[in-house]
């Protein structure tokens, strides 16, 4: 059989038989007459020479023969709506809505400081910013774009390595002033601790000596915000482990003269699809910029001290 003796919309209209379960209800659906429909289902039937339904008073369903191509009718009307959408999205500018799944620490923290210049280099692309506790999944529709720390393996997906966090110990000068400081991490059990509860998924892939110290550990704060961990720390309320980005979220932080505690590295998954919209890839090559490491030094495999990272700073300046 040659595929041109296919009709398309013959296609069309067997799938919204099949999903709806009756000529009648396709007919008003499609605006057309129900005998119109009955023969198009005929019609396909006998090119295809084979029964595709069965009828009966009750309605419709598929045969074996019908399933089968129910299931490639579907993959049919799928590329049709990815067609429209993609070849449509070539010819506009660069427009449209990308959701971004995040925790809740580089989300507030460090991406959204630096949307505005996204936005000035593209006005037309509404991005909705989801802070999530759980690992987003994109594939079951969680965002078309995240950040998570675990590294997808699904072959849907496209995952790209943005870089690690370097997790690390922060205090408030009142805080050092009226507790001291640990001179290593293994002096962290007599100071008050502030714990973040997304830690306690990546713990296991800690160091092994630090992940056993994390367990015995006294906290005075557990909690899943991010925001409320930074202040109860810049207030003076004790130590917390957070990633070295953070030294520039609050000018009242100072970070401890201590190893770090962790790296994990993060990943930003997303599927081909939207890698070929244009706001999707705008808002990708964005992304990746923001975490290069050449220019951004906070999230290279290798850890620098945030200490030693700002002397350097300002060695360049002068």
């Amino acid at each position: 059989m040659q595929d041109d003796t296919i009709d398309w919309d013959k296609l069309r209209v067997f799938r919204v038989v099949c999903e709806l379960g009756s000529m009648n209800s396709a007919s008003a659906r499609l605006s057309e007459s129900t005998p119109t429909i009955s023969r198009k289902i005929d019609e396909l039937e006998k090119a295809l020479n084979t029964q595709l339904l069965h009828r009966s008073t009750k309605g419709v369903r598929p045969t074996e023969a019908g399933i089968v191509a129910l299931r490639h009718a579907e993959a049919m009307r799928g590329a049709a709506q990815a067609i429209a959408l993609e070849v449509s999205d070539r010819n506009d500018p660069v427009s449209g809505k990308i959701s971004f799944a995040t925790g809740d620490g580089l989300g507030p923290y460090w991406l959204a400081p630096r949307l505005p210049k996204f936005h000035l280099a593209n006005p037309k692309v509404e991005l909705h910013l989801k802070v999530l506790d759980e690992t987003p999944d994109v594939l079951s529709g969680d965002a078309d774009i995240a950040i998570q720390f675990r590294e997808p393996k699904q072959h849907d997906i496209i995952a790209r390595r943005l870089g690690v966090l370097h997790y690390m110990c922060f205090a408030s000068q009142d805080y050092i002033d009226t507790y001291g400081q640990p001179s290593s991490l293994f002096e962290l059990y007599n100071h008050r601790c502030l714990f973040h509860e997304a830690y306690v998924e990546q713990v296991d892939s800690w160091a092994p000596k630090t992940s056993e110290l994390s367990r015995l550990l006294d906290y005075a704060l557990i909690t899943n915000s991010g925001s409320a961990m930074l202040n109860v720390c810049a207030g003076g309320g004790g130590i917390a482990v957070m990633p070295s980005y953070m030294i520039g979220a609050d000018p009242r932080l100072v970070a401890l003269d201590l190893p770090e505690v962790a790296p994990i590295t993060f990943w930003l998954p997303y599927t081909g699809r939207i890698r070929r919209l244009a706001r999707g890839q705008a808002v990708i090559e964005w992304t990746r910029s923001i975490f290069d490491a050449a220019t951004v030094p906070w999230f290279r495999t290798v850890f620098e001290h945030p200490n030693q990272i700002i002397r350097d700073q300002e060695l360049l300046v002068t």
